[in-house]
């Protein structure tokens, strides 16, 4: 694949699980706060469909004001995690910005938009919906984990107008970081920005803020989509 890596920040940086033959396909991932890009990769290997690409981005360090200003890896500062709390709008904008940037990347490269799978846990699933519903291409769908929508109140006059986008929530419903109610809230509000059939929201007894096998790949994208997968590995 041509392209060059260099004139997308994020990507330069960014842990990549390549396929074993042409690469038709792409999922994006975005770690949570803290986090990097190596704390997905090793779960996404395990999927190994061959004509996909995983592409893991790291999270620039940033002062986090929940966090009495530590610097760590943050994708836009938080003040709050709860549905009321001040947003970081030029940050979550930003963002959204440098994840677009990738996506056009692969579309340059020959991967159409309709092929390539946007996801996160916790913050960066929070990015993933709102890259994903500003964003002006068709995706293939969301993967959001134990998240929320940035934002919420700018939709649906912020979203892109993709109606037809699936997207799979899945939250534990012992979350205290994130409850499980704020992810029932995120539900609820996109069913006013997408067609109501294209959500999908699970929750998962006993699961804090985390994730486990019922949420993790393969068994995750063995839910709703499925068949996208399946569609990707026929290249």
């Amino acid at each position: 694949m041509c392209g060059n890596n260099m004139s997308v920040p994020l990507l330069a940086e960014a842990v990549t699980v390549s396929g074993t033959e042409r690469e038709t396909a792409a999922v994006i991932f975005l770690h949570g706060l803290g986090d990097t890009g190596h704390g997905w990769a090793d779960t996404l290997m395990g999927i190994q469909l061959p004509h996909v690409k995983f592409i893991c981005p790291h999270a620039p360090k940033i002062p986090v004001t929940l966090n009495m200003r530590a610097t760590m890896p943050a994708w836009f500062d938080l003040m709050g995690l709860s549905p009321d709390s001040p947003e970081d709008e030029s940050g979550i904008k930003k963002a959204a910005e440098n994840i677009r940037a990738i996506i056009e990347h692969e579309v340059r490269n020959g991967i159409p938009p309709e092929r390539i799978i946007l996801g996160g846990f916790s913050q960066g699933g929070a990015l993933s919906l709102y890259t994903a519903l500003t964003c002006q291409h068709q995706l293939a769908g969301v993967v959001a984990l134990s998240c929320w929508l940035p934002l919420h109140r700018s939709f649906p006059s912020a979203s892109s107008g993709n109606k037809n986008l699936p997207i799979l929530q899945c939250h534990g419903e012992v979350d205290v970081m994130i409850p499980v109610q704020f992810g029932a809230l995120t539900a609820e509000k996109l069913k006013y920005i997408v067609n109501p059939q294209m959500i999908t929201f699970r929750t998962y007894p006993g699961l804090s803020h985390s994730s486990c096998p019922q949420v993790q790949p393969p068994n995750l994208w063995s839910l709703q989509f499925s068949r996208r997968l399946v569609g990707f590995n026929k290249g």
